[in-house]
C-alpha cells in the first residue's frame, strides 16, 4: 500500500490520507465593517476545490486571534462570532468531502500591518487600515518595518487568553484540528529566538524563558481544545543564522517539551524571522529538519517545502522522514494533486460523485 495514502489517526481524528494542504494566506478578507476578517466566497471556493481534489487535511490560512494579530488588514480572523458563522460554511463542506478541516491560529507580532503581498507587502499606517505592531522587544524586522511596541507582561497574558478564545471559537466553527503558528518570524517565533527577543524579564534571555510564552499558549489552547481532537504546532526549525538565532538543536529539544504539553504533531518549516539571510532552497530542502525531529523524539511530524512530485512525497513517508506532507504552492497549481497522486500510485482517494468521469 502507498505510504502517502495510508490513513493516519491522531487522538480521535482519522485523516484519510497524508496529502495535506499547508496554510497559505489569501489576503482576501474584508478590511473593515461587520464582516472584517470573515471568510467569503473566495475562501469557500479556494478550500472547497482542494477538498474535492482528495486532500486529506486542509489547514486554513493563518487566522488572527485578534485584530492586531493579522499580518494585513485583509487577513482572516477568529476573534468574534460573525467570523465563526462564516467559517461553518467551509468546515461543513470540507467534512462532507471526507477532508479533515483544520485552522492555523496566529498572531503576526512585529510583522503585522502590511499590505497584500502582490502589491509589495510594505508596512502600512492607519490611513490604509494599519495599526501599531506588537512584539516581545522593540526591534524592527528590517529597515522597512516600524519599531514595534514591546509587550508588557499583562499584554502577554492577554494574548495567551486570545489564543484560548480563538481555539474555543475554532471548535464552535467545526474545525477538527487546530495548529498554533510558531514559525516564520511571527509573534511566537519572535519570542523563541534570541535574534528577536532581547527581553530581560521572565520571557527573555535563557532558553527556558524564551520558550515560556509558547508553552503558555499551548497550555491555554490545549485546556479548551477538545481532548479527542489533535493540536498541531508549526515551527521554524532554524532562523538560518550562523549565530544568535533559533537552531535545529533548539527545535529537537523543544519538540519533546511540546509533546509533553499536549501537541500531537509538529509542522516543520524554517526561516522568516531574520531578514536578508541566504536560505539554500531546493526540492524538499526542509525535509531533513522534520526527519531530525522525528528521529530524535516521539512526536509525529509533517514535512513541508518544495514538495511537488508524487514519487518525492511517497519517498519522504516511506523512508520514515515524516508522517505526512504539507503541500503549498503545488496545491495552488493543482487542486486535485491528491487524486492524480492516488492514480499514479494505485491507491484509493475520495472522488465526488459529480467527478466520477475523471477517474
Amino acid at each position: 500500500m502507498s505510504a502517502l495514502f495510508q490513513p493516519l489517526i491522531l487522538r480521535g481524528v482519522t485523516f484519510p490520507n497524508r496529502v495535506w494542504m499547508a496554510p497559505m494566506c489569501q489576503y482576501s478578507a474584508t478590511a473593515e465593517g461587520p464582516g472584517t476578517g470573515a471568510p467569503n466566497d473566495w475562501h469557500f471556493a479556494h478550500y472547497a476545490a482542494r477538498a474535492t481534489g482528495g486532500t486529506g487535511l486542509v489547514v486554513v490560512e493563518a487566522t488572527a486571534v485578534s485584530p492586531e494579530g493579522r499580518i494585513s488588514p485583509y487577513d482572516l480572523g477568529i476573534w468574534n462570532d460573525t467570523q465563526v458563522e462564516a467559517f461553518r460554511r467551509i468546515t461543513r463542506f470540507l467534512a462532507g468531502q471526507g477532508t479533515v478541516p483544520g485552522i492555523q491560529l496566529a498572531h503576526s507580532g512585529r510583522k503585522a500591518s502590511t499590505d497584500r503581498t502582490w502589491t509589495g507587502g510594505a508596512p502600512i499606517g492607519p490611513a490604509a487600515h494599519g495599526w501599531q505592531p506588537l512584539a516581545p522587544s522593540a526591534l524592527a524586522f528590517d529597515e522597512r518595518h516600524p519599531v514595534p511596541t514591546e509587550l508588557t507582561v499583562d499584554q502577554i497574558r492577554e494574548v495567551v487568553g486570545q489564543f484560548a478564545d480563538a481555539a474555543r471559537r475554532a471548535h464552535a466553527a467545526g474545525f477538527e484540528v487546530a495548529e498554533i503558528h510558531g514559525a516564520h518570524g511571527y509573534l511566537i517565533n519572535e519570542f523563541l529566538s534570541p535574534h528577536s527577543n532581547h527581553r530581560t524579564d521572565a520571557y527573555g534571555g535563557s532558553y527556558e524563558n524564551r520558550t515560556r510564552f509558547a508553552l503558555e499558549v499551548v497550555d491555554a489552547v490545549r485546556a479548551v481544545w477538545p481532548e479527542d481532537k489533535p493540536l498541531f504546532f508549526r515551527i521554524s526549525a532554524t532562523d538560518w543564522l550562523e549565530e544568535g538565532g533559533w537552531t535545529a538543536d533548539d527545535t529537537v529539544r523543544f519538540a519533546s517539551e511540546l509533546r509533553d504539553h499536549g501537541i500531537d504533531l509538529l509542522d516543520v518549516s524554517t526561516g522568516g524571522n531574520a531578514s536578508g539571510v541566504r536560505i539554500p532552497t531546493g526540492p524538499g530542502y526542509q525535509v531533513p529538519f522534520a526527519a531530525r525531529v522525528r528521529a530524535g523524539t516521539s512526536l509525529p511530524v509533517a514535512a513541508v517545502g518544495l514538495i511537488t512530485e508524487v514519487e518525492q512525497a511517497e519517498k519522504i513517508l516511506a523512508n520514515g522522514d515524516a508522517d505526512a506532507v504539507l503541500l503549498g504552492r503545488q496545491l495552488l497549481r493543482d487542486p486535485s494533486w491528491a487524486r492524480h497522486a492516488a492514480r499514479e500510485l494505485g491507491a484509493d482517494v475520495h472522488v465526488p460523485d459529480q467527478y466520477h468521469r475523471s477517474v
